[in-house]
């Protein structure tokens, strides 16, 4: 595997996971209902789970939500990358619907402040761990049409998750349980 094989793939998950938040907001843009009813079902499910934790022990909580999406996406490209991309794709729908919600409800310097002081070491997590996803879908195709071993191919891809998707979650995990909340009440 080379550094372009995984810049090419994790750029692949980037331009999904893009489009697949375009469509969520654009859905929400059309029909407000749809984002309330994707937000009752974040806030029932994700939000009072976590909310209500001490900052410490919610960024443990993000930290592992994270670590086993991400999980998810990498060990996906064992289904040939379609988890991989279907992760991908739910998360898209889901983060767009939400963005646009707040959006119209906060206003956009709102959801920057929201998503940027952790997005920006959470979402590049994500990307590269289903870029990594992709290419062990890729390593198994190449080995059933007898050209490679998938099994090896998969060890250097678990590596570099553990040397930089899984640091890049920890940092991420700690700017949203302590800094996120504080940048949004300097706006609020």
């Amino acid at each position: 595997m080379s550094e372009n094989s995984l810049a090419r793939a994790t750029l692949l998950a980037a331009v999904l996971f893009a489009i697949s938040i375009g469509l969520g907001a654009f859905a929400v843009a059309r029909d407000p209902t749809v984002g309330m009813e994707v937000m009752t079902l974040f806030r029932d499910q994700v939000a009072s789970q976590l909310l209500s934790d001490s900052p410490p022990v919610l960024a443990f909580k993000i930290f592992l939500n994270n670590l086993g999406a991400c999980t998810l996406l990498f060990l996906g490209g064992a289904s040939l990358g379609i988890v991989t991309v279907l992760i991908l794709t739910a998360n898209g729908l889901l983060i767009g619907a939400v963005a646009e919600l707040m959006r119209q409800q906060q206003g956009s310097l709102f959801i920057a402040a929201a998503l940027i002081p952790h997005g920006i070491f959470e979402i590049p997590s994500f990307l590269i761990a289903g870029g990594l996803g992709l290419l062990l879908g890729r390593a198994l195709m190449i080995e059933w049409h007898g050209g490679g071993d998938a099994a090896a191919a998969a060890v250097p891809l678990a590596r570099l998750f553990l040397r930089i998707v899984v640091p890049l979650l920890a940092v991420a995990a700690v700017v949203e349980a302590f800094i996120t909340p504080v940048v949004l009440v300097m706006i609020a």
